[in-house]
């Protein structure tokens, strides 16, 4: 695997996410500029004043120009808006990579922008995240020993595929590879349903008429359970719809669980309940002996 060095990298997104990617660039010294993109200036001039960024653009076909490297750090909607925009403009050799909780919703806006998706493309997802957002909430550690899946296709440029990988691998991060496919049912289960349980019961709690004293009285177990349902309510949304086909049979499955847990309690029938319990708290245990490394406090992916 080649060393990562870019000279012109473009992040187009300059949040907790491509803010936190940026500072793991410029601390590993293998960057020479770092262009920011996005629509706040106040947000794009807090980067610079913090060190983030070197530059910015408001328009992300200026932002791109001369980049060697481009980084679509936006929610996952804007992406085939984005790509039209700045496809124009890319350096012919240039790799484009992105960030987004979905892959497959990814590659097929590009697609229906591009015709094809273009070979220097790499989708990728780092796992990682917490529930704060923007510039001010990123770090450089943010990558350190997290998952990266890359979905590369079969047309994807075998060179563009490794400097994407060394580019991640510079800052730390483990990668794996699988198909878009194959990703977005993963993710489904493991990472939107949570999140979706999550804003749920926050939700049902907050429509009960004694929202007021139930809050008051939650303690560590709620505020554990619930506590990506701080996260952006936008990216979320996005990220829901955008997985749809991949979620609704897990919410499907989850629902039909519910259902059945409902009637074990109705039935008082203890014994099935403290088997599931257990059952449960097995593979918790398991889940984390195994992958304990790769989930870190703060998590929201």
């Amino acid at each position: 695997m080649s060393q990562f060095h870019s000279d012109r990298l473009c992040i187009i997104g300059v949040g907790l996410i491509g803010g936190s990617l940026a500072r793991a660039l410029r601390q590993a010294g293998t960057v020479n500029e770092l262009i920011g993109c996005g629509r706040s200036v106040d947000n794009l001039q807090k980067a610079v004043d913090l060190g983030v960024i070197d530059r910015f653009e408001l328009d992300a076909a200026a932002a791109v120009q001369a980049a060697d490297m481009v980084i679509l750090a936006t929610p996952v909607s804007h992406t085939a808006d984005l790509y039209r925009q700045i496809a124009p403009h890319l350096d012919k050799a240039a790799v484009v990579t992105d960030v987004g909780s979905t892959k497959g919703s990814v590659i097929a806006d590009i697609e229906s922008v591009m015709g094809q998706l273009p070979v220097h493309f790499v989708a990728a997802h780092p796992v990682a995240g917490t529930e704060q957002s923007g510039v001010e909430a990123s770090f450089p550690e943010l990558f350190h020993e997290r998952r990266v899946i890359i979905t590369p296709t079969e047309t994807t440029n075998a060179q563009a595929l490794e400097r994407v990988i060394a580019m991640w691998t510079v800052v730390g991060a483990v990668i794996s590879q699988m198909s878009a496919e194959h990703h977005d049912e993963v993710l489904a289960a493991t990472s939107h349903m949570p999140h979706l349980l999550a804003y749920g019961l926050v939700d049902t709690l907050a429509t009960m008429e004694e929202r007021r004293e139930l809050f008051s009285y939650a303690a560590g177990g709620f505020r554990d359970f619930t506590r990506i349902a701080s996260s952006s309510p936008e990216m979320w949304a996005d990220i829901v719809f955008a997985n749809r086909d991949a979620l609704l049979p897990v919410l499907q499955k989850y629902l039909q669980d519910m259902q059945s847990i409902q009637g074990i309690v109705e039935a008082g029938d203890k014994e099935a309940l403290l088997q599931l319990f257990r059952r449960a708290k097995t593979e918790r245990d398991r889940f984390a002996s195994l992958v304990g490394r790769f989930v870190k406090p703060g998590d929201s992916e």
